[in-house]
Order: C-alpha cells, then structure tokens, then sequence
C-alpha cells in the first residue's frame, strides 16, 4: 500500500511539469535508492502491530542492513518509518477477511471447539483465496439461494451488495466449509460455536458454505 501511495504522489507531483517518460525515469531512480529501506521499515511497522514480545528493533534492522552494504542511521531509520506512516495517513492496520479468519479460529479455540487448528487455518487461507478466484460465481450461488429464484431483480442485486462487503461473514462461511471439509463430524458444533460468537445464523452459514463447495465441487444440482 505504501509503495502504491508513494508512486501515486511522486507521479502526481511531477506530471504537471515533465513529459511522461522523464516523469517515471526519476520516480523509478528515487524509488529504486530507497527501496530496501522502506522493505525494512514495513518490516518494522508490522512487527511492532503483531510481535507482542519480539519485535524487529532499531539495532537488529541495522545490523541486517549493514549485513547487505547499507549504511544507514538509527534517525535515517527513524524518518523512513516516519515517512511510511505519513504516507499511508497513520491507516496502518486494516481490516481483512483473513484477520477475521483467524480471530475466529482463536475464539473457537479457546471456546473449547474441537478443532484441527493448524490444518484448519491452512485450508482456510486456500479457501478464502479460492473465494476471491471465484468471487463472482459463489456470490451469485448464494443470492439465488437466499432469494430462491434464479433470476433476482436490480434491487435484489442492489441489496446483496451489503452481503458481499461483509468480511465477518465471509470469514464464517469459509472456516464453516474447512470444518466441512476436514472434520466433518465437528461441522454442526462448529457451526454452534460460529452462530454464538458472531450472531450469524446457521442458515445464513450453512448457505455460504454450500455456494462454495458448489463452485469447488462443479455441480449444478444441490
């Protein structure tokens, strides 16, 4: 995101002024010089959101840096952290589907549901990028399906936006169909388990499940 915002602004700074070509040409040289460093602050920055008791420090990201030939100081540091937050507005943890995923999982965990966790968090983060492969098709399965027609009108569709913007659900739908597909004599109490934590029917859960084994399997009959 960092680097994304970064190219917007420097291209956008420059377009007014230069040709296209000598544009790019030193945005690419000024985002080459500072590369590794901005590697490293992300690295930094994420460390400090997710390692509770061993972060990347300011001496171990030196002595890495030295360790591949750059000299750089602990202010330099400082100010390319600096910089990587500035540019991103301070919005530097977001919300995804897979960091519902695993807070799910957490929950169920300690819930006493039992789970193959580790398998089950594998398959999850397969699943959840099949869903996004297959984005359109699951989520035309499970409006049909909650609808019961097969040809829903604009406003339907218009509705169903809300549906397919929501994270928490996709998160249920998608360790619901790991359950399934691992463990399923665990399935209905990890469906319990889901519909208690995150208020989610077990209907709504059973759908979305459904729409993607669908899409994994093929099939066009229930």
């Amino acid at each position: 995101r960092f680097m994304i915002k970064q190219v917007e602004q420097m291209c956008g700074d420059r377009g007014s002024t230069q040709g296209p070509r000598s544009s790019w040409s030193s945005v690419r040289d000024q985002i080459t010089n500072t590369f590794v460093l901005r590697l490293v602050s992300c690295v930094q920055l994420a460390s400090k959101l997710s390692l509770h008791y061993s972060r990347v420090t300011s001496d171990t990201a030196l002595t890495f840096l030295q360790s591949i030939k750059y000299s750089y100081t602990k202010q330099e540091l400082l100010e390319s952290e600096l910089a990587v937050l500035n540019t991103l507005q301070f919005h530097v943890n977001m919300s995804t589907p897979l960091a519902y995923v695993e807070l799910l999982l957490e929950v169920l965990g300690y819930n006493g549901c039992l789970l193959p966790a580790k398998p089950l968090h594998q398959l999850c983060v397969q699943l959840l990028d099949f869903c996004y492969l297959t984005r359109e098709t699951i989520y035309d399965t499970l409006l049909k399906v909650a609808i019961e027609n097969s040809t829903p009108s604009k406003l339907q569709i218009a509705k169903f936006l809300t549906v397919k913007e929501d994270f928490m659900l996709l998160a249920v739908g998608v360790i619901s169909t790991g359950v399934f597909i691992l463990s399923p004599g665990h399935w209905e109490q990890a469906v319990e388990h889901l519909n208690c934590i995150t208020g989610i029917t077990p209907q709504s859960i059973l759908e979305f499940s459904y729409a993607v084994v669908r899409r994994i399997v093929g099939s066009t009959t229930p």
